[in-house]
């Protein structure tokens, strides 16, 4: 599908118009017909996912790019995972670590990378969201972490969470 570029601000002849909840493709007048709508839902979409083109790749954090458990993570995780992670790899277990910077498109590598490991484990300090994205996206079987009660995860919670995936 053809992505339309995005305009500047101001250019002559496409200057935005506000009303209505869909534009016209095109012309950019108000528009009412489901037709045009389901086309610029779909030009919408690809717009995001042409993002991916900018998205860096996704890296491993911690630990190597086949483990028996990665933990993955996102936002204010990120601290509380690292150190677990490092704690675990210094005591030789078998643990890796990727942290998301991009969510929507995610990078392009990641679902590659989530196959290389036997469990992922996602620990969140929400009820689970990224884990409903990861497994509908990439099919795998990721095991949600959540933790709601507006408190960080201690470095001891993750170790101990990651601990019983790999003696499992």
């Amino acid at each position: 599908m053809f992505v339309r570029p995005w305009i500047k601000p101001g250019a002559k002849g496409l200057e935005h118009r506000i009303g209505g909840l869909e534009k016209q493709n095109e012309t950019g007048n108000v528009s009412y017909d489901p037709v045009n709508h389901e086309t610029m839902i779909g030009l919408r979409a690809a717009k995001v996912k042409k993002i991916e083109d900018c998205t860096p790749l996704a890296t491993i954090d911690s630990g190597s790019n086949k483990a028996k458990v990665l933990v993955l993570g996102w936002g204010s995780t990120y601290g509380s995972i690292k150190t677990a992670v490092k704690e675990l790899l210094t005591d030789g277990y078998d643990v890796a670590h990727i942290h998301l910077r991009y969510i929507n498109p995610f990078p392009k590598n990641l679902g590659e990378l989530l196959h290389n490991y036997e469990h992922i484990i996602i620990p969140e300090m929400n009820c689970g969201q990224l884990l409903q994205l990861i497994r509908a996206k990439y099919l795998v079987p990721a095991i949600g972490y959540s933790k709601v009660q507006g408190m960080p995860f201690t470095t001891i919670e993750l170790k101990n969470k990651i601990l019983d995936l790999l003696n499992t």
